[in-house]
């Protein structure tokens, strides 16, 4: 890690590092021969740009592959508002290169820069600009490296030869809203899927998806700052209206198409698509209401699918990174939450047990499966939090896990795997930043760590978080309490406390890890007690924590905020007469209901860009937990906050982005609405020009200054 400006206070630097990821290692490949590490990481703490990196596994010599500035020739990036869209939905606030694609080899490494298109060799490290109808999206090299397809903002698929000598288009749209190549915005913002395109593995086909979003309803982003601009007209599937149409099509490198067909009025997501060597491709599928989906096989000659499993739940049925997948051998690798545990299952057999709750496949081999996952049950776990990668036999026997100092317990690790090559990163509570190592895999299976260590470039940060992991009353609800650095019981006596949870779906906050705790600590750090509970609804605990939520947002994730904080108050010295909440997204429609409707026990709230109307959300993130707003309006009345805006008796801070168009500035100025016409005061802060993830500096910075502030005089501190 690199040492920090002298000058620097946390809030300014931990805005302008993005929250310590700047300069830190990431998005790690290896070589199919297990010659190479291929990963991206900037130069410094304070330098956004990413460039592209190779490690020798032989010597463990790390060295430039491309370098933006060099390839620009020093000119500065040119971003599309397509690709700007497409980094808001993945939370990419980095530059340079932010992502790439390697041949079946890993010799050569495709990547965008500015909506061009350019290719790296990584044994000569060469680099080359490739021919290209930009501004481009996504380029995907073919395996045999003779090609590179890639989607543009024209909304075509094109195919261009890397060694530079054509470009031409393979699918252009046959309507005004017609992509093809690119995954529509439900894939990418809910359903973890930001590819349109998969290349076949003898490189001479690609599945394409055609997405028609004609009729999905549009809305306009406007910047009220800027009364001469034109408003941004998006494209927004709100619960209860209408999604994009989409499709997937066989097309080959000689022109040949075929339509793949599967049940698409009962099954009209589209969530995954794997095609690997030697299997057939495989499609997952979801009905709209997310409690029924298909596994589908697929005949790319005829474009027929033949269903391989399909699953009922009657909650709702989750998506997990790398699956389904085929092993070598054929059989089919999926999670599931069948028997109330989530369990990997490798063809007829569930190969893990309650003990553990699986979150990801991360590799199969020929004889192992590696998988990330917590524990099963917090009665069987020291402490809340860890996330552990274990490799288990395709027969369940021989697990054993991954983990830099022995314990996966006490730490976050992730790993990427291939040719007996393991990038393994491990985040701990009490060091900063993520330890990437680089090992071999012996014949007996023992892992050394015996090639390299990747460093970090991220900065060192000014504080240090000391979070202190409990499980909290009697439902035992994971959670980090955070005290002023210095603090002494006996000489400051009880502590004002702020909440500050996320608290909803795929919002685990609770980690066994470091930086993620340290906006936590800094609040405490002004004088609180600060607390971040995962309730009911977050994961890491079992699908009948995560699926308890079911049909009630407003009643099990604050009911297990207040018992967190009563729970909590046993041990620690919490002062129960002045307790805030804050929070960002879910964390903020949170903090909003939680002065709504608790004002005996929340006396300030602070809510970040808040969902407060949850028919204006998104159709595949809304309707998987609270159903169809024309089936289940009372729970759409329930659950949404403006009716409950007259019970407004505590000070509340409302902050929005205007550009935000993940949660439109809508939400806030509704409740606000609402609470005015109630008589209620309360305080709105709009940001100009400032989207859902608040990446300016200033603006992040004194959005902090200005919670702590809002916080204490409501407090009376």
């Amino acid at each position: 890690m690199t040492s920090h400006t002298p000058a620097d206070t946390f809030p300014r630097q931990y805005a302008r590092t993005l929250r310590y990821t700047v300069g830190a290692p990431r998005s790690f490949s290896v070589a199919s021969d297990g010659s190479r590490v291929v990963f991206l990481r900037s130069r410094s703490g304070s330098d956004r740009a990413n460039l592209l990196w190779t490690l020798d596994t032989a010597t463990g010599e790390q060295r430039i592959a491309a370098d933006p500035a060099v390839l620009l020739g020093g000119g500065e990036e040119d971003l599309s508002p397509a690709e700007k869209a497409r980094r808001e939905r993945s939370r990419e606030g980095s530059a340079g290169i932010v992502g790439y694609a390697l041949d079946g080899t890993g010799r050569l490494a495709a990547f965008a820069l500015s909506g061009r298109l350019f290719t790296a060799d990584l044994v000569a490290g060469t680099g080359t600009e490739l021919p290209a109808e930009g501004p481009l999206l996504d380029p995907r090299l073919s395996p045999d490296g003779a090609f590179v397809a890639y989607a543009n903002t024209a909304g075509e698929l094109r195919l261009t030869r890397t060694d530079g000598t054509g470009d031409r288009v393979v699918a252009q749209p046959d309507g005004p809203n017609v992509t093809w190549g690119q995954a529509e915005f439900i894939a990418q913002e809910e359903m973890g899927r930001d590819r349109g395109f998969w290349w076949s593995p003898d490189s001479d086909r690609l599945l394409v998806e055609r997405a028609d979003d004609s009729p999905v309803r549009r809305w306009w982003i406007a910047d009220p700052a800027n009364p001469g601009s034109e408003p941004a007209e998006i494209a927004y599937p709100a619960a209860g209206t209408a999604d994009a149409e989409v499709g997937l099509w066989v097309i080959g490198l000689d022109g040949a198409r075929v339509e793949v067909a599967w049940d698409r009025a009962a099954f009209p997501y589209l969530a995954r698509v794997h095609w690997s060597n030697g299997g057939v491709p495989l499609l997952l599928v979801q009905a709209r209401d997310q409690r029924s989906q298909q596994i589908l096989g697929l005949d790319v000659a005829t474009g027929t699918t033949e269903v391989l499993h399909e699953e009922r739940d009657d909650a709702w049925l989750e998506l997990f990174p790398g699956v389904p997948a085929w092993t070598p051998d054929g059989k089919l690798v999926r999670i599931s939450d069948e028997g109330g545990v989530r369990a990997l299952v490798v063809g007829d057999q569930s190969v893990t047990g309650a003990d553990l709750h699986l979150r990801a496949v991360l590799a199969v081999t020929a004889e192992e499966v590696f998988f990330s996952a917590s524990g099963g049950a917090a009665e069987t776990d020291p402490e809340p939090g860890w996330v552990g990668v274990g490799r288990i036999g395709h027969d369940g026997k021989r697990l054993a896990w991954e983990s830099a100092n022995g314990r996966p317990f006490t730490s976050v690790t992730t790993v990427v795997h291939a040719a007996g090559i393991s990038v393994r990163a491990t985040a701990e509570p009490d060091l900063p930043g993520t330890l990437v190592k680089v090992s071999r895999d012996l014949p007996e299976g023992v892992v050394v760590d015996d090639i390299a260590t990747i460093e970090s470039h991220a900065e060192q940060p000014v504080i240090t978080a000391r979070p202190v992991f409990r499980y909290a009353g009697e439902r035992r609800i994971p959670a980090a309490v955070f005290l002023p650095t210095g603090y002494d019981r006996e000489r400051d006596g009880l502590l004002p406390v702020l909440m500050d949870p996320y608290g909803g779906p795929h919002g685990q906050r609770v980690v066994q890890a470091h930086n993620p705790h340290l906006n936590s600590q800094w609040f405490a750090d002004q004088g609180f007690a600060v607390i971040v509970a995962d309730g009911r609804g977050t994961p890491g605990r079992g699908p009948a924590w995560e699926k308890s939520i079911a049909f009630d947002f407003a009643g099990a994730t604050l009911d297990d905020q207040v018992d967190a904080l009563h729970g909590l108050a046993e041990e620690f010295p919490l002062d129960l007469g002045r307790v805030a909440i804050r929070g960002w997204s879910y964390g903020g429609y949170l903090s909003a209901l939680a002065v709504l409707r608790r004002p005996d026990v929340f006396h300030a709230a602070v809510a970040g860009a808040p969902v407060t109307d949850w028919e204006l959300y998104d159709t595949h993130y809304t309707e998987r937990y609270l159903g169809h707003p024309a089936d289940r309006p009372a729970v759409y009345a329930a659950n949404s906050l403006s009716g409950y805006a007259a019970g407004l008796e505590r000070p509340l801070m409302i902050i929005h982005g205007l550009a935000d168009d993940n949660v439109v500035a809508a939400h806030t100025l509704r409740l606000s609405s609402a609470l005015l016409a109630a008589g209620r005061p309360h305080t709105v802060l709009p940001l100009s020009g400032v989207t859902h993830m608040t990446p300016q500096e200033e603006v992040a910075e004194n959005l902090l200054l200005l919670q702590v502030d809002f916080v204490k005089k409501s407090l009376g501190i």
